[in-house]
């Protein structure tokens, strides 16, 4: 597995893979089960595993978000390499905003909904981040999680409008045996609050409605930014403990 710690560093390996199948799963580090299975899915389809890991600042509104993220390089490589990877990209942040945040993708004002209201910039950040490392790696194919819905949908529109060859993969959302959805943040969790947190899947799948998911979550001491349902999902994010934690279920019939 080989390890660019620099943009110039991969740019100079990338000419060797013209001709061979590129997929590429980007992370933002502190990897779990659920990326285990973006690369092991990306190593069946792919002649070349690449993977970056790069903390986005752009997409946090909250500093002291940013700053408590965890940050495991060491674990994450050596899962990595544990996994078949080929290639995995650390860009640092000026490499990656060299000019800083100057120019930005907007999202249309139909998706300043959800993440996009309740987390201001969130959305631009994000598909301003994953232009440019599609631009940089130039895969055939890419892979993100259903878990961040939004997030996978605004990406997959954005690669269509701007005509980038990439294929957007979604990948199924990968959850403990509790059924709270993996993430990086659950690890900042108290083990009773992660016990607590398993009720999040559990009443978004079974309320008969949003109202009821909401008034259900909070009666077990979760903080609800939203509960919504679009694009045939009960979407929600909540905080427990300060952490904030998302997830979406089809909604039930």
């Amino acid at each position: 597995m080989n390890v660019s710690n620099s943009l110039a560093g991969w740019r100079a390996r990338r000419p060797a893979f013209d001709g061979r199948s590129i997929g590429f799963v980007p992370t933002m580090g502190a990897l779990h089960r659920g990326h285990s299975s973006l690369v092991e899915r990306c190593r069946i389809e792919n002649e070349i595993v690449a993977v970056s890991i790069f903390v986005n600042p752009s997409q946090f509104n909250d500093a002291n978000d940013l700053a408590r993220y965890p940050r495991t390089l060491d674990q994450d490589l050596e899962l990595l390499e544990s996994l078949g990877a080929d290639e995995v990209i650390i860009p640092s942040v000026p490499e990656v905003y060299p000019n800083g945040y100057r120019f930005r993708v907007e999202p249309p004002p139909s998706d300043l909904v959800l993440e996009g209201a309740h987390r201001p910039g969130f959305l631009q950040g994000v598909m301003t981040v994953v232009l440019k490392l599609l631009n940089l790696v130039q895969a055939d194919r890419a892979y993100f999680g259903e878990k961040d819905y939004q997030q996978l949908k605004v990406i997959t529109d954005m690669t269509q409008d701007f005509f980038l060859t990439t294929e957007i993969i979604p990948c199924p959302t990968v959850r403990e045996e509790s059924g709270l959805a993996m993430s990086s943040r659950n690890m900042l969790l108290s083990p009773e609050a992660r016990c607590n947190a398993s009720r999040f899947f559990r009443i978004l799948s079974a309320a008969a409605n949003r109202a009821e998911a909401r008034a259900a979550l909070e009666a077990h001491g979760f903080i609800v930014e939203y509960v919504e349902e679009r694009w045939g999902r009960r979407l929600a994010a909540v905080h427990l403990e300060g952490v904030r934690l998302i997830d979406n279920v089809p909604i039930p019939k």
